[in-house]
């Protein structure tokens, strides 16, 4: 399954709330942020891509196999973001992904890679809505992106109104025992502990040894 997936990160953002600093490349245990996220997607994606308005600094951290592209809109946003990595995937369906996300999930995206057939997207959701940056897509997607690049439009769920797509519920994670805090963002220094100190509780505190 891993050839039929491009890896998608979306890398751009002010990180005003981070202090300045680039998510991507916050400390998460012995690694940074992208690192992790990339050795995690590695698990199924046969190609990875990371997007972002600054490169120079990320390419010390990701090895030549990862292809790291600059948007070709930009000031949208991660729409922007999405539109460049869509428009340069190999392959047909994309797992797309904000950098400031530390517990990506393999199997969550296998499943929606299984329910991709004949839709645009499958996104996971729950009772407050669809989390678009942990989603598989086609790459057909990049038309409707494209256009509302055209117009400036920053809004993702302006994009999500105008394409066919289905949710991967939290209920049905949870039947299959499957944690659901894979579409938790770090925001904030304090969302950054309490993220690390999480992983670490999930894996016998790999991130302070």
């Amino acid at each position: 399954m891993g050839n039929l997936l491009t890896g998608i990160i979306l890398a751009g953002g002010p990180n005003r709330r981070m202090g300045g600093h680039a998510k991507a490349l916050l400390p998460f245990g012995d690694k940074t942020l992208i690192e992790h996220q990339i050795g995690v997607m590695r698990q199924i994606c046969e190609e990875i891509i990371v997007v972002t308005n600054e490169p120079r600094p990320l390419l010390a951290y990701v090895d030549r196999t990862v292809r790291v592209i600059t948007d070709y809109v930009s000031g949208i946003g991660p729409l922007g973001g999405m539109h460049a990595g869509l428009s340069l995937a190999r392959h047909p369906k994309a797992w797309i992904v904000g950098c400031d996300m530390p517990f990506l999930s393999p199997k969550a995206a296998r499943l929606m890679l299984e329910r991709a057939k004949g839709v645009d997207a499958v996104l996971p959701a729950d009772v407050t809505g669809p989390y678009p940056l942990h989603g598989v897509y086609d790459r057909s997607c990049v038309r409707v992106i494209g256009e509302l690049a055209e117009k400036g439009e920053r809004s993702l769920f302006r994009m999500l109104s105008m394409i066919d797509w289905i949710s991967l519920t939290e209920p049905e994670c949870e039947k299959l025992g499957l944690l659901f805090d894979f579409v938790t963002e770090v925001n904030t220094p304090e969302d950054l502990e309490k993220a690390r100190l999480a992983w670490a509780a999930k894996n016998g505190d790999l991130l302070h040894k």
